[in-house]
């Protein structure tokens, strides 16, 4: 036995198959989130690089089809920043729901355990408990994380479709100068 995976066997054990499904939901998000902050440093850099070189070549810069075509080049590279936006939100508001079912399927057990040794012992139905909502913290505290990092990346998304638009009429300016 691994003396390491220990602590995760006694959390399954304690906390019953639901967060089995709960920590496979968290390590989609946070695998999601990794590869996001990937992209951000090493492929979003470059596409942007490239993109101010391409509206740096062009000879036309400021009429309506110009303007037109940095936009739309502009709103491609944000929207591809953006694609797993929808995907770590839905896994957010899955975490507290999947919580919220081991609660329930926890209290059941409590319940049906207590009804079938008759014994009205406190102790047993308040271990019970407390192993009942040891789900409902577990995708809490998931959700609130991956709440914590959709944020922060969205904020970053706003600043950077700010920043190179910013960019793009700085880049030209310069060319110019």
């Amino acid at each position: 036995m691994v003396p390491t995976l220990e602590p995760i066997r006694w959390l399954i054990g304690a906390g019953g198959e639901v967060l089995v499904v709960i920590m496979l939901v968290a390590m989609s998000l946070f695998a999601m989130s990794l590869e996001r902050l990937f992209y951000w440093q090493f492929t979003h850099r470059r596409a942007r690089r490239v993109l101010i070189e391409a509206w740096i070549q062009r000879r036309d810069h400021s009429s309506w089809s110009a303007l037109t075509l940095r936009e739309v080049w502009t709103s491609e590279l944000i929207a591809r920043l953006r694609l797993p936006l929808p995907w770590l939100k839905l896994l957010i508001a899955v975490c507290p729901l999947l919580g919220l079912l081991g609660t329930v399927t926890g209290m059941i057990q409590v319940f049906d355990s207590l009804s079938l040794t008759e014994s009205n012992q406190a102790r047993a139905m308040a271990d019970g408990v407390a192993q009942a909502t040891l789900p409902t913290l577990c995708g809490m505290a998931v959700a609130v994380v991956g709440l914590l990092f959709v944020t922060r990346l969205e904020q970053i998304i706003r600043r950077e479709d700010q920043r190179l638009h910013d960019r793009m009429a700085r880049a030209v300016e310069d060319s110019h100068a």
